[in-house]
């Protein structure tokens, strides 16, 4: 087996159990209210999913210094 190969079974395997996890956080449920932010949570998982059991537990943050709006 060449190394691409096996570098693409990885990445197979990896983006399965990721999907796992975020079949496990109720993710898929049936909901109409879908939008681009759900759908962002769950690629985000789907990517760092399989992190999470490794007990590496990803966290992200985000500190925008936002001016208020105008009256």
């Amino acid at each position: 087996m060449r190394a691409g190969s096996i570098g693409g079974l990885l990445l197979i395997i990896w983006l399965v159990l990721g999907g796992v996890a975020a079949y496990e956080r109720g993710y898929f449920s049936d909901t109409s209210d879908t939008s681009c932010a759900e759908f962002g949570t769950i690629a985000v998982t789907t990517i760092a999913g399989p992190l999470n059991w490794a007990g590496v537990n990803p966290k992200i943050t985000c500190d925008l210094d936002v001016p208020p709006p105008s009256k």
